[in-house]
């Protein structure tokens, strides 16, 4: 009896000591991963990291990792001519293969999201600095000139365009219809620097910003 107890006491003190490296092996790689990630230039700040599945080690081996957690506050995107924040990212990457010592690694697909401000969004529409826009309700935004709303717009997009159109001037706002129908014309703006190598999908007017959904397969992650 005794001897049935010694080795149960063992083999739970070794599976201990394999969850513990099998979990200080994990925190190592999620660093790693989050660094190379950054200095890589396929995101603009070192996001958090979380490998998920258990365990961890025999997907080392392997060379693949099923689910793959990346999420930031403070990523940033752009059109070329300038940068916003991206607030609220995240994303969910499956079939990550690395290779070279985790020097590069390919996504098999990936799914994302992350929010911009309307402020920000206004930015980046070529010559409409003095556009405001603002929440309009589902699919739409209202516009603003110098703080005057003007009526409001239909928001899509295609590729990674994102367009607003379709705007109706309402109010004092249609005494000016002559001068507000060049400046409330479709508006768009293309992305090109998206997070993790995923393209944009889709774009949703929320009442805190845009939403912009996210998603990419056979993207190089690394390398």
């Amino acid at each position: 009896m005794r001897g049935w107890l010694k080795l149960t006491i063992g083999l739970a003190v070794l599976a201990g000591l394999l969850v513990g490296a099998d979990r200080l092996a994990l925190g190592v790689a999620e660093d790693q991963a989050a660094e190379r990630l950054a200095a890589g230039g396929h995101m603009s700040q070192r996001p958090h990291v979380a490998i998920e599945g258990f365990p961890f080690l025999t997907q080392v081996v392997s060379g693949e990792f099923d689910d793959v957690r990346l999420s930031g506050d403070g990523m940033t995107v752009g059109d070329g001519r300038q940068q916003v924040a991206l607030s609220s990212f995240s994303a969910t990457l499956s079939g990550v293969a690395v290779a070279g010592d985790y020097h590069s690694a390919t996504v098999r697909s990936g799914s994302g999201s992350g929010l911009i401000s309307y402020a920000d969004a206004a930015r980046l529409v070529p010559g409409a600095e003095r556009l405001e826009l603002s929440y309009g309700g589902p699919g739409k935004v209202k516009a603003s000139v110098l703080g005057v709303p003007i009526g409001q717009g239909d928001v899509h997009s295609s590729g990674n365009t994102i367009t607003a159109d379709g705007f109706k001037l309402s109010g004092a706002a249609g005494l000016l219809n002559g001068r507000l129908s060049a400046l409330l014309g479709p508006r768009s703006f293309t992305l090109t620097q998206l997070p993790a190598g995923l393209s944009l999908v889709g774009a949703a007017p929320e009442p805190e910003g845009l939403r912009l959904a996210f998603k990419g397969e056979h993207v190089s992650l690394t390398g």
